[in-house]
């Protein structure tokens, strides 16, 4: 939804839907916001405490930045400072896992003024937002695509955790960049191999192995060259909840990375327990759909890219990408309304050609 003001400088906007993208784009475009009737017909009217988390992880990285919101938390305003950077640790809020902030980070890190490096804490996998082991595989090598250096750009789990308390770790370093290079981004190539990790934690070892079959027993009928190994955590390093899950990519001939994942239900009662089985085939039936979409980019890593388009230098830059959703499209188009972008999509079915202009 588009702003519905614009006055004093200040954007306008109504409801709590892409609330991450309209902060994430004030900071890169140095442009307060005011966000009115956050969930203001709800139950638990408000701004939820996830999104208060990201605020103050916002805070951390930014100097100077100025938040007011009101006492019924339903008007957030949001004046960005100083993108600085340096290095923070955050504790991220269990309700959501530490790929919501994440995506965040990766966006802003190479236009802070020092080197970012960011420690964060909580959930590393769950069922609405992607993994570490994710962005680490499909978001970060669309990132450096855009970079001259891409020396520094790093992404190490050190613990991993699972809903619903999380206690697992990572830490993103990237360093500052000047400006991003265009690129021209137009084949995709074909699959060559499929690897992934599956991991078990707090749960009996013998689960890594029942996700493997599982998982292979699916892909070997499409490619022979596919390789999974078990991440086997222990003590502190398998985090404070059971749960297991499976993490797949496919690389092809010209380097694209598609990713796919399935995690294990959190155990609570009138859910049934997940089995390793399904969820095996579960990411491997989802990895078979990001092949089948396309594209020059993992689904995940489309609004990266077409961020970094957006923010890079006036030479042309060409990108292909699969299908967007429907929900996606909605947010592009706030990233398009930033900089001015010539939008060629030749029918629904087809990918979407991104040019600047």
């Amino acid at each position: 939804m588009p702003a519905i003001s614009d006055k004093n400088n200040t954007l306008t906007y109504k409801g709590s839907s892409f609330m991450r993208q309209r902060l994430l784009l004030s900071i890169l475009s140095s442009k307060p916001i005011r966000i009115i009737d956050i969930r203001a017909n709800h139950d638990e009217p408000g701004i939820a405490e996830f999104e208060v988390n990201l605020i103050r992880l916002l805070d951390k990285i930014t100097n100077g930045t100025v938040i007011q919101l009101d006492s019924t938390g339903t008007i957030l305003y949001f004046q960005p400072g100083l993108l600085y950077g340096g290095e923070i640790e955050h504790e991220c809020s269990t309700q959501r896992s530490i790929g919501y902030y994440l995506e965040v980070l990766v966006a802003l890190g190479l236009f802070c003024k020092v080197p970012l490096r960011a420690t964060l804490r909580g959930i590393t996998s769950n069922v609405i937002d992607p993994s570490v082991d994710h962005i680490k595989m499909s978001i970060i090598p669309v990132l450096k695509r855009f970079v001259i250096d891409d020396e520094g750009i790093d992404l190490k789990v050190t613990k991993r955790g699972m809903a619903p308390l999380g206690g697992g770790e990572v830490v993103f370093s990237c360093p500052v960049q000047k400006q991003l290079r265009p690129i021209q981004f137009l084949d995709w190539g074909m699959v060559k191999r499929i690897r992934g990790t599956a991991y078990a934690l707090r749960v009996s070892p013998a689960i890594a192995n029942r996700l493997v079959e599982s998982a292979k027993g699916t892909l070997l009928n499409f490619i022979p060259d596919v390789y999974i190994n078990t991440d086997q955590c222990k003590g502190k390093q398998s985090g404070k909840s059971p749960g297991f899950g499976i993490h797949l990519y496919a690389e092809t001939t010209t380097g694209v990375t598609y990713s796919a994942e399935a995690v294990s239900k959190v155990v609570s009662e009138g859910i049934e327990p997940s089995i390793p089985e399904e969820v095996g085939v579960l990411a491997a039936q989802r990895l078979c759909h990001e092949i089948y979409i396309g594209g020059c980019t993992d689904s995940a890593a489309q609004s990266l890219a077409i961020l970094c388009i957006a923010l890079g230098q006036k030479d042309v830059s060409k990108l292909v990408t699969g299908a967007f959703a429907k929900i996606k499209a909605v947010g592009y188009a706030q990233i398009i309304r930033l900089v001015y972008l010539v939008w060629e999509a030749p029918s629904k079915e087809c990918a979407a050609i991104l040019r600047k202009a």
